[in-house]
């Protein structure tokens, strides 16, 4: 039996490189190449039918692609089939045996593949250890919540010791309070056993809490890749900036003018995130609030400036109907989106 270690030496590359796939008239993937580094989580993030699913399911030999090249760990896998490439899948619904244990359903892919009983014995508690599911290993998997289930499927899948992890949308079928517990817990999983993970999410919010790398994608094709940070904070287009956290986005050039705090190229449009629009008296602009929506931490204001609406996040109550003086504290010149 090969040694377990918690932490993998092992993180790979994956790498793509101009692969494309069609279904019939539709473009799914369009010419997309894309580096995940070793040990890296990678989220890939977009509108539903963008073709992230289409691109994973490349990545996993579901898909063939009609051209470009899928390379793991410098080896190319184009044209490989599913199970005998270097990767394992958790999937949206998790794809669990009902019939079967937590145990049994983490023991499948090793009867597949041939291992000793006492390989698999030793291997399903290690797996199931290292998701905290230890407990559960004879419980019928449809007694579990949806947390636990999960984490089943992401027992299974690290029980073959695969060299990349991908992951399907896996937390959408969970409520909120869950799904954000479920997404602590595979964050601090995929930190401690250290394998290259590829993740698919039409989910802003969980991109940015999970992704070391985020790659946007629209109408098939990549038009973004960094670092949560950089994409919040430095959006190359306006949809990059739309679809990653609200921004309202200013095309009008004397607008720009107005609030930028350097005055944008022609052709380029303004993006001013809510939370960077701050009210105060001594606001060098004026407008009238014409909505109000209480969140909790914050409080979301519509403000009515000369014709224009801007969404901002503030703190403390403001009373609707009122007139107010605002600052725009930070902003950022994006680039128009090209159709």
């Amino acid at each position: 039996m090969t040694d377990r270690s918690e932490k993998s030496d092992h993180a790979v590359e994956v790498r793509l490189e101009n692969v494309s796939k069609r279904f019939g008239d539709l473009v799914a993937v369009d010419d997309v190449s894309l580096t995940v580094r070793p040990g890296s989580f990678c989220s890939l993030l977009g509108p539903s039918g963008c073709g992230k699913s289409t691109t994973l399911r490349i990545i996993s030999g579901f898909e063939e692609p009609e051209s470009g090249r899928v390379l793991i760990d410098s080896q190319d896998v184009t044209g490989v089939e599913a199970r005998r490439r270097p990767t394992a899948m958790v999937f949206q619904n998790y794809a669990l045996f009902p019939h079967m244990t937590v145990g049994e359903n983490v023991a499948y892919g090793l009867k597949v593949r041939k291992h000793s009983k006492s390989e698999i014995d030793g291997i399903v508690a290690d797996s199931l250890r290292r998701v905290d599911l230890s407990g559960f290993r004879n419980t019928q998997v449809t007694s579990l919540s949806g947390g636990q289930q999960q984490r089943t499927a992401l027992a299974r899948a690290i029980a073959i010791e695969p060299k990349v992890i991908l992951f399907d949308e896996p937390l959408s079928n969970l409520d909120v309070a869950l799904r954000q517990q479920t997404r602590k817990e595979l964050k601090q999983l995929q930190n401690r056993l250290g394998l290259t993970s590829i993740y698919v999410t039409h989910d802003q919010e969980e991109a940015l809490a999970l992704s070391d790398t985020i790659a946007v994608m629209r109408s098939g094709k990549i038009v973004q890749v960094g670092s949560p940070q950089e994409l919040y904070f430095n959006p190359n287009t306006a949809f990059v900036a739309s679809f990653l956290g609200s921004s309202n986005i200013v095309t009008d050039p004397s607008e720009m003018d107005r609030f930028s705090i350097t005055t944008p190229s022609a052709g380029n449009a303004l993006s001013i995130r809510p939370e960077h629009i701050e009210v105060s008296e001594g606001g060098s602009f004026t407008g009238e609030i014409v909505g109000r929506l209480f969140l909790g931490m914050w409080t979301e204001l519509t403000i009515r400036t000369q014709g224009i609406d801007l969404t901002a996040r503030i703190r403390g109550p403001v009373a609707e109907g009122s007139e107010v003086r605002f600052n725009v504290v930070q902003s950022l010149s994006v680039l128009n989106d090209v159709d």
